[in-house]
């Protein structure tokens, strides 16, 4: 032993014996002995503790909320010379939304996170692959649930004209339950399969083409029967919904996990795949059901019940839009089954133990709490302010009854003003997407610095822009959903057969990456509240435009760089 290394164990011993030695002892039978002593903390110190971890928390929620709803404000008020209406209420449920979601992530973090970082390390050891698969498959479902953004998905129904479009206003009204099922049956699948990926290191490409093209082929058979053509625009969103805070780092966590226990878990593309596939199979799912909707019942009978249905929804939705309560329910009622499915495969199935029990059950509170904030700020703070704005949009172009100064320009430059106003929305608000910064510094460090973390952020928020002008000019000039998704996705399938395997994964699933629960719920609400102004049958079909164009927009950048590299290199 060393002489350094031997006199500083000594002075350990010796502090060691000198504290046993001085400190007094607990008596066992005093019981106020064994009681840790209180720590006196002034309201200073409380604050100096709790105000950075609050305030790291809060600033990604603010940069996301705040930009957007400033530009909302701004354009509505001094572009199209219409008042926000009932401006506290907006402002309180902006709050809302900037805490729930700030509470909401943390919770995730700490709560749900560990939940599936355990039960994907262990469930391949414990159970059968069957076992394995089927808990992956109904965890799609749970998933799905636990979304934020689908509950905005689900409030818009009452909303649609039954006699302009029957299968959807049914569909949003009388089979919310089983779509929501169907469209978490869609995420299960796709968990099933990009795990399946990981464990055998199949390529992406074949499975987008085996996606894809079914879709087109469906797809254009909903074109063609005029009864089905307003489903296209819900089924292809649905695939933008799915893709949130809750579904995307969960069940990548599980895949991952159980592709680690197979020893396949440490290829560079290992986590790519799962988003893009969790975007595709939602749609299907969707389509499919409206097909069975369509055997069991014809239009004239849901136009013939809609008098009833409707009274019943309207009078439903306003209570359950009026009571903050119902939100909360609706935040528990999203939450705890998740949690108890979570509970119960870790517990009875796997027979494992969570290292911090009381940081978990710390974090699932957070969780059921943010949920419920976000729900209420969903309900009065961004839905409403992207229905206000969506709705005062036509006010540049045509005389609406809400902007009094209306139309505020002539046709044509009204109408290039509305789209110029999608493009920098959706621009503005995909780089405010913390998600997308961490894809850039992944992406960045796979390719070598080839592909540089600005270039894919810019390529992205660019792709979304253009998606979201496009979905606005849509409804704006009645426009079909189908002649502008077809020709984007065979421009996309084409690219994809051109690119290598690394930038098909990051082009593919950077389309998930911009559909946040802040972008969602925004654009949808803006999107429908535009549609009606217009009197468009439907104003879904937005968020499927801006999932599409970021997708060409990094292949196209991916192959430039891949031309520019070939260049520079000696023959």
């Amino acid at each position: 032993m060393r002489y350094g290394t031997f006199v500083s164990t000594y002075k350990i011993q010796r502090s060691k014996l000198s504290y046993n030695l001085l400190t007094p002892k607990p008596d066992p039978n005093n019981k106020k002995s064994l009681r840790p002593e209180r720590i006196n903390a002034s309201l200073r110190d409380v604050y100096a503790l709790l105000a950075p971890y609050i305030g790291v928390r809060i600033k990604d929620q603010l940069q996301a909320v705040v930009p957007l709803a400033l530009y909302l404000g701004l354009f509505q008020v001094f572009v199209l010379d219409y008042p926000i209406q009932e401006a506290t209420v907006l402002c309180l449920g902006l709050v809302a939304v900037i805490i729930g979601l700030a509470v909401f992530m943390e919770g995730l973090n700490s709560g749900l996170m560990p939940f599936g970082n355990i039960i994907g390390t262990n469930l391949p050891a414990k159970a059968a692959m069957p076992v394995v698969l089927v808990v992956l498959g109904m965890l799609g479902v749970g998933v799905t649930f636990a979304e934020p953004a689908i509950g905005a998905l689900q409030a818009f129904g009452s909303s649609i004209d039954v006699m302009k479009a029957p299968y959807l206003f049914e569909l949003l009204n009388n089979w919310t339950l089983p779509l929501v099922l169907m469209v978490g049956a869609g995420v299960g699948f796709a968990a099933i399969l990009g795990t399946v990926r990981f464990i055998y290191g199949w390529s992406l490409k074949p499975l987008i083409y085996v996606s894809v093209i079914p879709l087109g082929l469906l797809s254009t058979f909903f074109w063609l029967t005029p009864d089905l053509r307003s489903i296209l625009g819900l089924a292809w969103d649905c695939g933008a919904v799915t893709t949130g805070p809750v579904t995307v780092p969960l069940v990548l966590a599980i895949g991952i996990g159980i592709a680690n226990s197979a020893g396949k878990g440490n290829s560079s593309l290992s986590g790519f795949g799962v988003v893009t596939l969790a975007s595709l199979f939602p749609i299907m799912a969707v389509l499919l059901l409206t097909l069975f909707v369509y055997s069991q019942i014809t239009p004239d009978q849901i136009i013939g019940n809609a008098a009833a249905v409707k009274d019943a929804v309207s009078s439903q939705v306003s209570v359950w839009e009026q009571t903050p309560l119902v939100e909360i329910i609706l935040g528990v009622r999203a939450i705890v089954p998740l949690v108890l499915f979570l509970g119960f495969v870790l517990f009875v199935v796997l027979r494992s133990k969570l290292t911090n029990t009381l940081v978990t059950v710390y974090g699932l509170s957070l969780c059921v709490i943010g949920m419920c904030i976000f729900n209420i700020g969903l309900t009065y703070g961004l839905g409403a302010m992207g229905t206000q704005t969506g709705e005062g949009l036509p006010g540049a172009f045509i005389q609406t009854s809400l902007v009094a100064s209306s139309p505020i320009f002539s046709n044509l430059v009204g109408i290039i003003v509305v789209i110029l106003f999608a493009f920098v929305l959706g621009f503005g608000a995909t780089l405010a997407e913390p998600a997308l910064n961490a894809l850039g510094l992944t992406v960045q460090k796979l390719t070598n610095g080839a592909f540089k973390k600005e270039m894919l952020m810019y390529s992205v928020a660019i792709g979304v822009a253009v998606g979201i002008s496009l979905g606005v000019a849509k409804l704006v000039l009645d426009l079909d959903l189908a002649t502008l998704l077809l020709p984007l996705y065979v421009t996309g399938l084409t690219l994809t057969a051109l690119s290598s395997e690394e930038f098909v994964n990051v082009a593919w699933d950077s389309a998930g990456v911009t559909t946040g629960p802040v972008t969602v719920p925004l654009v949808l609400a803006m999107g429908l509240g535009l549609g009606k102004a217009v009197s468009a049958t439907e104003g879904f079909g937005i968020l499927s435009l801006a999932s599409i164009c970021p997708i060409i927009a990094v292949l196209t950048m991916g192959l430039l760089i891949k031309i520019q590299q070939k260049s520079k290199s000696p023959a």
